[in-house]
């Protein structure tokens, strides 16, 4: 009981740090609020699996960071878009993108059309991970090992760039 004590003790000293790098990391006040609030309800939900020898700072830290990274994959994953034209699907584009430009919109058609000439085997993985899916995703989805899906990826990647060189 007594180590449960400490354990909250600790937590609670920690809140002022936790809302400066929430801050930090969401430039929101608001925001920031929450994700404290998500990671100290996340470290004492795993409080048994806190070892004494470990830096607990470090530890509360890592679990902020990573909550804030999967809120934000998430949020990605979910803005993105999936185009069931003719082109199939396109890139994630912001709207600074320079789109609506000529230049934008040919080098649109360029980037769908090459990643069109792949084969499946690397145009599926490669447009998954483009929509925000994460490699294991991927692989499950495929049922591929995971170290496929990222060779894949990497190689359909290189293979654009070299087609698209021209516009770099």
């Amino acid at each position: 009981m007594a180590d449960s004590v400490t354990f909250k003790q600790r937590l609670l000293g920690l809140q002022g740090n936790l809302l400066n790098f929430a801050y930090q990391l969401t430039t929101s006040k608001e925001t920031a609020q929450d994700l404290v609030q998500d990671t100290t309800l996340k470290v004492l939900d795993n409080e048994s699996k806190y070892v004494d020898n470990v830096n607990f700072k470090g530890w509360v830290f890592t679990i902020m960071r990573n909550i804030f990274i999967n809120n934000y994959r998430r949020q990605v994953r979910s803005a993105t878009v999936i185009d069931k034209s003719e082109d199939l699907y396109h890139l994630n584009l912001s709207q600074e993108s320079g789109f609506s430009t000529p230049e934008g919109s040919f080098a649109a058609k360029e980037i769908s059309s090459a990643i069109r000439e792949f084969s499946d085997d690397y145009r599926v993985p490669f447009t998954m991970y483009v929509q925000g899916y994460k490699y294991s995703e991927i692989a499950e989805h495929m049922g591929l090992p995971l170290g496929t899906v990222k060779s894949r990826i990497f190689f359909a990647r290189k293979r654009l760039q070299s087609v698209l060189k021209d516009y770099r």
